[in-house]
């Protein structure tokens, strides 16, 4: 059975980012990644330092690339389907049947946006239907935009959104659930609140054009914005046994989880999720896993 001394199971910002660090470190390291990125819908990646505009599935090739004078880290486009403790270590399943064992594990497995079952959306996400406007903001300034959300939710939209565009909708697709402060303040900055049931969205090519109510109402926006829920993208760190809160895997300030020896780094540990985050913390999960493994090793 091989045996390495990380294993990191996700190959997309946070996971190579980690291998990069593990690999100047001489740690022998596999890199498990199947599958597309999380922003692979999205033309291109922005607000990353000196990659600002690049498509997410080039950053990720140059990632590989990157690696490639590393000996000591192995890239395998596979699927880990289980991990479980193992004689101080861990175990390590891939879908092929194939079994590796490690001496820590770096899970970087993401998480999945679970938009509204409205129709049209999906096919505007990533383009014109947004998530964040540190990342998609300039490109839709000044535009007819629609915020998505109601409640505390809506009323974050509106405030944020408010620094890229004054041509702003608020659709809560149902009863706002605002406060009269909230709604005050809304009505305050002239951004009208349509509380009608959204039928579905209309446009070409991922380009938003118009949103279709229940009464047969049209509204022309060129994009949306919106806060879809999320959920984590791999079972494996609740059955490896991690702690999860809100949503996301709970990380110490070394980028370890509850479990000794399991790792995280990515959108699976925070909602304040972009490029350079996800490298961070992979830099900060690696960097710390090497640490442990020296003074294990020391000692």
């Amino acid at each position: 059975m091989e045996k390495f001394e990380v294993i990191i199971i996700g190959g997309g910002t946070a996971g190579l980012s980690a291998a990069l660090t593990l690999g100047r470190s001489r740690k022998r390291t596999l890199v498990c990644g199947s599958g597309a990125p999380r922003n692979q819908p999205s033309h291109q990646a922005h607000n990353f330092f000196t990659r600002d505009g690049i498509s997410p599935t080039e950053l990720l090739c140059i990632g590989q690339e990157q690696l490639a004078p590393y000996n000591s880290v192995q890239f395998r486009p596979e699927t880990v389907v289980k991990a479980c403790t193992k004689d101080n270590g861990f175990e390590v399943i891939l879908e092929n049947g194939t079994q590796l064992d490690a001496r820590r594990l770096l899970l970087a497995t993401g998480v999945i946006d679970e938009l509204p079952a409205i129709a049209g959306l999906n096919e505007l996400w990533g383009v014109s239907a947004l998530h964040c406007p540190y990342c998609h903001g300039w490109e839709a300034q000044d535009q007819a935009i629609a915020l998505y959300g109601k409640g505390q939710v809506g009323f974050d939209l509106c405030l944020l959104i408010k620094g890229w565009s004054n041509d702003l909708v608020l659709c809560t697709d149902g009863s706002a659930d605002l406060t009269d402060e909230q709604r005050a303040l809304i009505e305050k900055h002239n951004i009208p609140i349509r509380e009608e049931k959204i039928v579905r969205f209309e446009g070409k090519d991922g380009h938003l054009d118009t949103i279709v109510f229940t009464d047969s109402q049209v509204l022309a926006r060129t994009a949306i914005y919106l806060r879809a829920p999320q959920r984590q993208r791999s079972e494996l760190p609740k059955l490896l046994g991690c702690e999860i809160e809100n949503g996301f895997v709970k990380v110490n300030d070394f980028g370890q989880t509850s479990i000794p020896g399991v790792y995280a780094a990515g959108d699976m540990i925070t909602p304040m999720q972009s490029l350079p985050y996800a490298a961070f913390s992979g830099t900060r999960a690696g960097a710390f896993l090497n640490h442990e493994l020296l003074a294990e090793d020391f000692s």
